[in-house]
């Protein structure tokens, strides 16, 4: 049987399959951080530590820190230029970058400082904000990413819950301070002396940890909450030590004329307030309200916002502190937690290839974003202040 010859122009080698060579993705210096001072809200958290500028500049990062950025977490410019820093004592620099993080959001100045296409992360703090802050940002075409939308694999709420962890346990620290200035009372309990009595509204990370911290202390505690998983969940692990229960206002209210010292810890974004005038009025006076989620809508009505320098006021004569960076009081703790998340939180990113394409990749990363190439991507924040809404899933595919 006769083989015709099959004419090619190709030789054997050539026809042989090859593997198929994909697009390396180019590892190493991903992009130049800034890290400027804080100037609102007597900040003194930073986001990041010497020991965390020292990792990041190996990994072939560029870090510009203003001078005197760490002062406030007791970190000094000489610990972060002997890690690998560029100390700047001049704010459009360290503004300029291609990467900012910053605690407190930037001022209307400080958005003048950025560059177009800038990634910016920080807290939101939308109680604080008004229409204003997201029309400079837009005008600036700026990438901004809030604390409060970061979410993680396990679509939980990563920084939320860190900084949460804190502000529960200083809350109870704080109002101990703050009750023994007004009426002299221990908050833990003392053999033969009735506890102080701890109502804490919100069973969610900050409730958790204050309830610990208050139990800690010997404080008698009550925790009300509107979602029963959560109370469940609380009650699990405390060992059923604390009595729950749901919202319910004459519940609520008895509680209430009790309390040595009541904790708010449900955020209220657009929502009216739990507690009233009428029953903060009806309170013991001397005693102590802290609410903690101030910057994201009040949980009782008479609470107001308050600054480090002034830290609470007098009203019905129950002390009420609204400060919105509470964890300030305790900023090393506070800088060394955010500065661990940060760390792998870029890290992370260097291994998938900077920024953009975590953005194609991962959806959780399109979710903590607020505001693209100065496009305007959160509902509740465009329903709140009037913006125009792009869904993020159409600007990024």
């Amino acid at each position: 049987m006769s083989t015709t010859n099959i004419f090619t122009p190709f030789t054997e080698e050539e026809l042989m399959p090859k593997e198929e060579k994909l697009e390396v993705i180019k590892k190493g210096k991903q992009f130049s951080i800034g890290i400027p001072k804080e100037t609102c809200l007597n900040e003194r958290r930073t986001c990041i530590t010497p020991d965390a500028v020292q990792v990041l500049v190996e990994h072939g990062h560029e870090l510009i820190i203003e001078a005197g950025a760490g002062e406030g977490s007791f970190f000094t410019d000489l610990q972060y230029s002997e890690s690998g820093a560029k100390i700047t004592n001049d704010p459009k620099e360290a503004f300029g970058q291609d990467l900012i993080l910053k605690v407190n959001p930037p001022t209307e100045e400080e958005i003048e400082y950025m560059k177009p296409n800038t990634y910016l992360v920080s807290a939101l703090q939308i109680n604080l904000r008004d229409k204003d802050y997201f029309l400079k940002l837009a005008e600036r075409k700026i990438n901004a990413i809030a604390f409060e939308f970061i979410v993680d694999e396990y679509k939980q709420l990563a920084l939320v819950r860190l900084v949460g962890e804190i502000a529960g346990t200083v809350s109870i620290l704080y109002a101990s301070e703050l009750l023994a200035l007004s009426n002299g009372l221990m908050l833990g309990g003392i053999t033969g002396v009735r506890p102080a009595e701890v109502v804490i509204l919100g069973a969610g990370i900050v409730g958790e940890f204050a309830t610990k911290a208050a139990i800690g202390l010997g404080a008698s505690v009550r925790v009300f909450d509107n979602s029963l998983s959560k109370l469940r969940r609380l009650h699990t692990l405390v060992d059923s030590r604390v009595p729950t229960s749901i919202i319910d206002p004459k519940e609520l209210s008895k509680a209430l004329r009790r309390a040595d010292v009541v904790i708010g810890a449900l955020p209220r974004l657009n929502m009216t307030p739990i507690v009233t005038e009428e029953m903060v009025a009806k309170m013991k006076k001397g005693s102590v309200i802290i609410d903690i989620t101030i910057d994201n809508g009040k949980v009782i009505e008479t609470s107001e916002l308050t600054t480090m320098d002034n830290p609470y006021v007098i009203k019905h004569g129950v002390i009420h502190c609204g400060l919105p960076n509470l964890t300030s009081r305790m900023p090393r703790t506070t800088t060394k937690a955010i500065s661990n998340f940060f760390l792998s939180y870029i890290l992370n990113y260097d291994e998938e290839g900077g920024f953009e394409n975590m953005l194609i990749r991962k959806n959780e990363m399109k979710q903590s974003l607020y505001m693209y190439k100065g496009r305007h991507t959160k509902k509740v924040i465009c329903d709140r202040f009037g913006l125009t809404y792009h869904d993020i899933n159409l600007l990024i595919f």
